[in-house]
Formats: structure tokens, C-alpha cells, sequence
């Protein structure tokens, strides 16, 4: 007998079962395929994580240079594609855009139709090869800037600072923005995800589902926190107005983004990570401004609330020091979470059921239509 609770949010329903990820409560962490998210970051470049994800295993050697060598080759865009950015308005978020370039590619791509598991892992690599190429394009034109082709003699991490900025900051700049995209690579059943299996389980094809899942991420309850916090910090402004900011914002009952996971209800295991290469990145460019905010809007909102931060907290203004714009933060998450997107599509399409549930009727009750000269 089916129960008539309505779980708002599907809170605690499981729909289906993945061996993409998984929050592992007796280790405190998130782990890819098995493997612990800081470990992976500790000890892998990001695309070792991109391959594991869409391939189940880290790659060996050989393995790695194939996999880099495809996506290096299909970073550049079509002569239409780079007309379509140069003609969208300055004033478009990012979010849009990449929703939109990701559909065109969809448009493009001679294997759209195919959605065999052979041809969505060749599509997935040309996805996440294409989008920075993208994003990084629009991030010059908007600034009034030639856009900067992508290069194949750097990792995905150097490329993308070189398409925005024209030169590759320092190895430990390079390597916390790389451990950025290893802890956003993938989050099990999440919003966006969700989204994305949803449209793949009416056998829609790997670009729509992506394009579905930007829309999704855009969002400030999900990705789009990152923004949200710096736009929190840059209304503090300094940390000296940081505790009042933050002890009246409670007393309001305002949402302060950044803290809080629907997962995770004692810190999110990958914050301590990201905290880490924030410090550096602050270190590096000799401003710690913004970690003396973070530090203490954290202590005020564990010891009022109970609330720990979640990733997107140190993202944010690791993001800002390393000269990105605010709007820019959330595609950058794309970016990496293309890999658990594609992932998660292949074994949608793997043992497919049309995603459909049901809903607790609360309209009007049966009644007859009247003709409109008698109403």
C-alpha cells in the first residue's frame, strides 16, 4: 500500500541506485568511485579525476595521455560558435551562456543521435574540452578583449587561466584552482544531476541533459552559492563590520549562503581541503582580508546555529583572488561538474526507467464547464 506522506524535495527518498559517489559517514567524506575527494586532490591533476569518473578506474599512464590528448584536441570551437558568443548580449550571465554554447555544440556534433555509452563518453570529453574554450571566449568579449585560442601544451587548469588572462599564474595559483574542479567534479543525486538523469530517462540526448542540469545549477540554492557568498563578503567589506554583519543577519533571519548541505549535517567533508588552498591563494597574493571574514562569520554561525559551511564558502573568494568575476564562479563549476553529469547520464542510459512521479492533487474538485454567454 503506497503512503500518502508528501516528501517535499524527495527529502530522504532513494530513486535509484549509482557507483559514481558517495557520502561515506564512517570516513567523513565524499569518495569518487570509491576514492576519498581530498586524497584525490592531494595526489591526482584533475584530469586523472575527469577520467576516473567517466571511466571507473584512475588511468594509467598510457590511459592518461589518451584521454589528454583527445580532450586537448577538441578544445577549440566551430567559426560559428565564436560568432554566436561574439553576438550574444555583454550583459548575459555566464550561466546562460554556457547553457546556451552547450546546446549549440548539441546542434554541432556529429554523434548527437548516438547515445551508446561509446559515443556519450566521446561526447562527454568533447563537452568538457569545448565549454572552457567557451566561457573563457565570452569572459574577453564581454571585457571588450580578442578572444585567446586554446592551447595543447597546457593541462585544463593552465589552459583556462591562459584563455581568460592571456599567461598562467604561479604552480600553487594553477593547483588550487585544479583541486577546485577535483571537489566540484561530483556530488551524487544532487539537483542539477538529477536533473540531467531525468531528462536522460526519457532518452533525450547527453547535450540536452547538460544543458538541463547548467540551467539547474545556475540556481543560488545550488551552484550558484559560490556568487552569493562573494557578494555577502563584499557587502561586509572588511572585518571589522564582519560580526555585526553576520549577528544581525541571524537576528533577521536572513539566509546566509555558503552554510548548510542537505547532505552533510556536521561540515562538509570537503571544506577543510578548499579552506587550505584558499589560505594559500590569500597567502600568495598577499590579502587575507577575506579569510579574516570567513573566519569569523564561521565561528558566529556554528556557535548560533549549528551550521558548518559548505564548499562553496572557501570556493568563492578563492575564485575572486584569483581575478575571476563573481558571475564567472558558478560556470567555472561547470565546467567540472561535466564529468559527474556525463557520468551519471551513461548509467541512466545504462538501466533506463522513465523517470515519473506522482503528485497529491490539491485543486478544485470535478465541476461543469458553462458556455461564456452564460457565465
Amino acid at each position: 500500500m503506497m503512503s500518502d506522506e508528501i516528501k517535499k524535495g524527495l527529502l530522504g527518498i532513494i530513486v535509484d541506485e549509482t557507483e559514481v559517489s558517495k557520502v561515506m559517514p564512517e570516513i567523513n567524506s565524499l569518495t569518487y568511485r570509491g576514492y576519498a575527494a581530498q586524497d584525490l586532490c592531494e595526489y591526482c591533476k584533475f584530469e586523472e579525476v575527469a577520467y576516473l569518473i567517466l571511466n571507473k578506474d584512475l588511468p594509467n599512464t598510457i590511459e592518461l595521455r589518451k584521454f589528454e590528448k583527445e580532450e586537448k584536441n577538441n578544445r577549440d570551437l566551430s567559426k560559428d560558435l565564436y560568432s554566436i558568443l561574439k553576438k550574444m548580449p555583454k550583459k548575459s550571465h555566464p550561466m546562460d551562456v554556457a547553457r546556451t554554447a552547450v546546446s549549440i555544440m548539441g546542434l554541432e556534433d556529429k554523434e548527437t543521435t548516438d547515445s551508446s555509452q561509446e559515443a556519450n563518453t566521446r561526447k562527454a570529453i568533447r563537452i568538457l574540452a569545448k565549454t572552457p574554450t567557451a566561457l573563457a571566449a565570452f569572459y574577453r568579449i564581454r571585457k571588450g578583449k580578442n578572444i585567446i585560442k586554446p592551447k595543447k601544451n597546457l593541462t585544463m587548469a593552465e589552459n583556462f587561466f591562459y584563455m581568460c588572462f592571456g599567461k598562467v599564474p604561479q604552480k600553487e595559483i594553477v593547483k588550487a584552482f585544479d583541486v577546485s574542479l577535483i571537489l566540484y567534479a561530483e556530488h551524487s543525486f544532487n539537483v542539477s544531476t538529477f536533473t540531467a538523469r531525468t531528462i536522460t530517462s526519457s532518452l533525450s540526448d547527453i547535450h540536452g541533459a547538460i544543458t538541463g542540469a547548467i540551467a539547474s545549477l545556475k540556481g543560488p540554492l545550488h551552484g550558484g552559492a559560490n556568487e552569493e557568498v562573494m557578494h555577502m563578503m563584499n557587502k561586509i567589506k572588511k572585518p571589522e563590520n564582519a560580526l555585526k554583519w553576520i549577528n544581525k543577519a541571524l537576528d533577521n533571519k536572513d539566509v546566509v549562503m555558503g552554510f548548510g548541505h542537505r547532505v552533510y549535517k556536521s561540515g562538509d567533508s570537503r571544506v577543510p581541503t578548499m579552506r587550505k588552498y584558499f589560505a594559500k591563494v590569500a597567502k600568495i597574493k598577499k590579502d587575507k582580508k577575506f579569510e579574516k571574514i570567513y573566519d569569523i562569520v564561521e565561528k558566529v554561525m556554528i556557535e548560533r546555529k549549528n551550521i558548518h559551511p559548505n564548499v562553496d564558502y572557501p570556493t568563492g573568494p578563492t575564485y575572486h583572488l584569483m581575478g575571476f568575476d563573481t558571475d564567472f564562479f558558478t560556470p567555472i563549476f561547470v565546467i567540472s561538474r561535466i564529468t559527474g553529469w556525463s557520468a551519471h547520464i551513461m548509467e541512466q542510459h545504462a538501466a533506463n526507467k522513465l523517470i515519473r512521479p506522482l503528485a497529491s492533487y490539491k485543486g478544485s474538485q470535478h465541476r461543469k464547464v458553462v458556455q461564456l454567454n452564460q457565465r
